[in-house]
C-alpha cells in the first residue's frame, strides 16, 4: 500500500501548487491533522464549520511542516508563525479543492475505472452492487463507503467519503493491490468539502433525493446543489450519468448532466432507457422483468424490498457504461447478495417469522423499508425506529409518522443520542407516533420486537444497519442489531437462524 514513506519526496510544482513568492520545497508528506504533521509535511489548514484550520497552523511549522496550504483567512491567523518560518505558503480560493488535487497528485494511482453515486438512499447498495457484478464478470474490484472498503482488497474507513488524503491512499493501495474497478459511494459532506474533486470518475450515478443531513446543510436546495456537484463537477463532460428518473429531482440532475454534455443512461419504471418493467414478490425475493435496448429479459433476485431492484438497475447502468456487456450484467444479477445491514435477514423465529434489519434513518427511507418489505409478509409489520441525536432534529416526528403510517405496530427507542437527552429524542419522534411503544433500551426494545411475532409476521429494525456500535454521550458502547435479534430468537426459541 502506498504511503508517505514510499514515496520520497515531491516539489510544490509537482504537486500543483504554488507558494507566495514562487518558494519551492520538498514535501514528504500530507496532513490535515496538525497532530500527523512531520519534518517536511504539506499542512492543509481548511476551514471547518466550528473552527478553522489556520487556528493550528503555529502548532504544525513546530512539529516541521515545509508548507502550508490554506485560504486568506487561515494565512491571517498564523500570519507572524509563518513570517518567521522557513515554510512555504500556498494561499488558495478554494483550499479543500486544492487539497483534493494534491492528494491525487501525491499518490499517483488510482484503479483504472472508478465510479461513483450519490442520493439521500441506496448507495451503500449501489455500489455494493456494483462491485458484486464486477466481481462476478471476472474483475477486481471494491465498493468503498459507509461499510468500509470491500471486495479484493478490504480496509476500514471512519467516513463514508474520507477527506482526500485518506480517500487517495485507499485507491492507491487498491490499484496496488490489483484492484482494477471501484465503486465509491458520494456523500453529500464529501461532495460539498470537494473530497471527490482529484478522482477521476468514468461514471456517476444517482438514486433519489429525501429529507437529510439538514443539520449540515443549511436547506434542501443547498442539499440537492452539494449532490448535483458529482454530475455538475466533479464527472468529466466525457463521463456518463445514470439517473434514476423516477425521483422528483431526477428530472433536474438530467438536465444537470445534459448541459456538461455527459452521456445518459436513465433509469426507471417508464419511459427509461434502463427500464424496471414488472416486479413479482415472494417470501425470500422477487422476480423482475427488465427491458434496455429493445431486449427483455426476466430475472430472480435474492433480495427483499422493490426498491432493491431500482439499486439493482443503477448498478446495472454503471457497469455498462463503464463497458460491461448488457447481456453479461443482466446473466449475473441472480447471483447479487444483500448488502450488510440493507434489508438483511438477521433471524426467523420457530414459527417462521422473520427479522430484517436496515440502515434507514429518513423519514422517506422508513417508509420506503416499510412498504418495500410489506410485500414479503403474510401477516403484521413491526417496526423498530428510533432517531439520532446530534443530527436534523426537523425529521424526528416525522420518523415516527413514518413507521405509523407504513407498519402494523411501532417500538420506539433509542438510536446514538450522542450529547442529547435520549428521553427528548424519543418525545420528538413519539409526536409522529402517539400511539407507539416507547422502550428506552434498545435491546429491550428488539427483545419486545421480536416477542410480539407470529407466524407469517416480520419485524423490521430500523437506523443502525451495519453498525456495531451505540453512541452515548462521547462513549461508543459495543450493539450490534443483527446480533441483537440473533440474541432475542435464542432467548425466546432457543434457536437461531
Amino acid at each position: 500500500m502506498a504511503s508517505e514513506r514510499s514515496i520520497l519526496t515531491k516539489s510544490l510544482s509537482q504537486l500543483g501548487l504554488t507558494a507566495r513568492g514562487g518558494k519551492e520545497v520538498a514535501v514528504t508528506g500530507l496532513a490535515v491533522d496538525s497532530r500527523e504533521v512531520r519534518e517536511g509535511f504539506l499542512f492543509a489548514a481548511l476551514p471547518g464549520t466550528r473552527v478553522h484550520g489556520g487556528e493550528f497552523i503555529q502548532f504544525a511549522l513546530r512539529m516541521g511542516a515545509a508548507a502550508v496550504l490554506t485560504d486568506a483567512a487561515g494565512a491571517k491567523m498564523a500570519e507572524a508563525e509563518l513570517a518567521a518560518s522557513n515554510a512555504a505558503l500556498v494561499i488558495a480560493e478554494d483550499p479543500r479543492q486544492a487539497l483534493a488535487y494534491t492528494a491525487a497528485l501525491w499518490f499517483g494511482s488510482q484503479p483504472e475505472t472508478v465510479v461513483a453515486v450519490t442520493g439521500t438512499n441506496g448507495k451503500t447498495s449501489v455500489a455494493s452492487f456494483t462491485r458484486q457484478i464486477w466481481q462476478e464478470l471476472g474483475l477486481r474490484a471494491v465498493n468503498v463507503g459507509t461499510t468500509g472498503v470491500e471486495g479484493d482488497w478490504q480496509t476500514p474507513l471512519k467516513h463514508t467519503t474520507p477527506e482526500p488524503i485518506t480517500l487517495h491512499r485507499v485507491l492507491s493501495g487498491a490499484a496496488e493491490a490489483g484492484v482494477t474497478h471501484a465503486a465509491m459511494e458520494a456523500s453529500s459532506h464529501g461532495l460539498a468539502q470537494r473530497r471527490l474533486d482529484g478522482v477521476t470518475l468514468t461514471a456517476a450515478g444517482f438514486t433519489n433525493f429525501t429529507q437529510d443531513h439538514l443539520d449540515y446543510h443549511e436547506s434542501f436546495d443547498e442539499y440537492f446543489s452539494a449532490k448535483a456537484g458529482l454530475f455538475a463537477r466533479v464527472l468529466p463532460e466525457d463521463g456518463i450519468a445514470v439517473i434514476n428518473i423516477d425521483d422528483p429531482r431526477g428530472v433536474d440532475m438530467l438536465a444537470i448532466a445534459r448541459a456538461r454534455g455527459q452521456e445518459v443512461i436513465t433509469v426507471g419504471r417508464e419511459a427509461a432507457d434502463l427500464c424496471l418493467e414488472a416486479q413479482r414478490f415472494d417470501a425470500t425475493g422477487q422476480e423482475i422483468r427488465l427491458s434496455f435496448e429493445g431486449t427483455v429479459r426476466q430475472e430472480r433476485l435474492g433480495l427483499i424490498g422493490g426498491f432493491q431492484a431500482e439499486n439493482i438497475l443503477v448498478a446495472a447502468g454503471l457497469v455498462i457504461a463503464c463497458g460491461g456487456d448488457p447481456e453479461d450484467v443482466f446473466d449475473v444479477l441472480p447471483l447479487l447478495g444483500t448488502v450488510r445491514g440493507r434489508m438483511q435477514l438477521a433471524a426467523k423465529r420457530v414459527n417462521g417469522a422473520a427479522i430484517f434489519v436496515d440502515y434507514a434513518h429518513t423519514p422517506d427511507a422508513v417508509a420506503t423499508a416499510c412498504k418495500a418489505l410489506r410485500p414479503h409478509v403474510m401477516g403484521r409489520l413491526i417496526a423498530v425506529v428510533g432517531a439520532g441525536g446530534d443530527r436534523d432534529r426537523g425529521k424526528r416526528p416525522l420518523m415516527g409518522m413514518a413507521a405509523t403510517e407504513n407498519a402494523d405496530s411501532v417500538i420506539v427507542t433509542d438510536d446514538n443520542p450522542r450529547s442529547e437527552d435520549p428521553a427528548l429524542i424519543r418525545a420528538a419522534v413519539m409526536q409522529g407516533a402517539p400511539e407507539a411503544l416507547e422502550v428506552a433500551d434498545r435491546a429491550e426494545a428488539i427483545l419486545r420486537g421480536v416477542d410480539g411475532l407470529g407466524p407469517g409476521d416480520a419485524l423490521l429494525i430500523c437506523g443502525k444497519g451495519h453498525e456495531t456500535g451505540q453512541t452515548v454521550g462521547d462513549t461508543v458502547y459495543p450493539f450490534d442489531d443483527v446480533e441483537q435479534a440473533s440474541i432475542a430468537v435464542a432467548a425466546l426459541d432457543g434457536k437461531g437462524i
